[in-house]
């Protein structure tokens, strides 16, 4: 465990995250790995504290979005059902390749400056995304997420904008239950393996809290759609520089 010092900046740089990604849907998984890398937490703590981390505040993610009326069920359950299984498979091959990543770093980084510069307007009348074609998206990400460590919701957030199957506010909805569907599955397969969540969890998770409850309504009900893609653009290209960097 960190000093009660290490430990005080930790959480509060996982507040500052848990804010920063709840309002776009998120949950911040790769900002939490990195806050505890910075602060030379175990590897062996890292994972199970920042799946708990990102459930709880998906979980709160859905919950304002859902609240706010931004919910569309057909278009989530067919992603989210073919994601499981694929995700599986891909954490199980567990393929760790420098060049992929940077590849996966430049996609991310592409998707970022589209958002932050896009001039059309994606917020109006969304296209209709097919089962299948949720299906067979549902189980790409699903099986990139697996195989790269990292929550599906950072590839499909951009995805469901770019490609107006959903308004901004309805892609941060059906992001955040994805996020939370894949990491409770993933916590649940770590648990069936023998593995223990840390207590560095429970000390962080009152923070985290906090941050998703304040970045979830923000960006639910206060914050224009235009605001919201930026700061989806800043956690794209912070994810991106994980990616090229680890």
């Amino acid at each position: 465990m960190p000093t009660p010092n290490e430990l005080a900046i930790l959480a509060v740089a996982c507040l500052l995250a848990a804010a920063l990604y709840s309002c776009v849907g998120h949950g911040g998984a790769s900002a939490y790995l990195a806050a505890m890398g910075f602060a030379g937490i175990a590897p062996v703590m890292m994972k199970p504290t920042a799946l708990v981390l990102n459930i709880f505040v998906s979980a709160l993610a859905v919950w304002f979005f859902c609240k706010a009326g931004h919910w569309r069920g057909k278009l989530f359950w067919p992603l989210a059902l073919a994601s499981i299984p694929a995700a599986f498979l891909g954490g199980w091959l567990q393929v760790s390749d420098p060049i992929f990543k940077t590849i996966l770093a430049g996609a991310l980084l592409f998707a970022a400056w589209q958002l932050a510069f896009l001039k059309k307007p994606v917020d109006v009348e969304p296209r209709r995304l097919p089962p299948w074609g949720a299906a067979l998206l549902g189980c790409g990400l699903g099986f990139l997420s697996g195989l790269v460590g990292i929550g599906g919701g950072v590839f499909l957030t951009p995805l469901l904008i770019l490609f107006r199957w959903a308004d901004t506010k309805t892609a941060a909805a059906i992001s955040a239950a994805f996020i939370l569907v894949n990491s409770i599955s993933g916590l649940l397969g770590f648990s069936v393996r023998g593995g223990e969540v840390p207590s560095l969890a429970y000390w962080l998770l009152p923070g985290v809290m906090i941050g998703g409850v304040i970045g979830a309504f923000w960006g639910s009900r206060k914050a224009p759609p235009i605001l919201l893609r930026r700061c989806l653009a800043l956690v794209l290209a912070t994810a991106a520089v994980k990616f090229a960097v680890i």
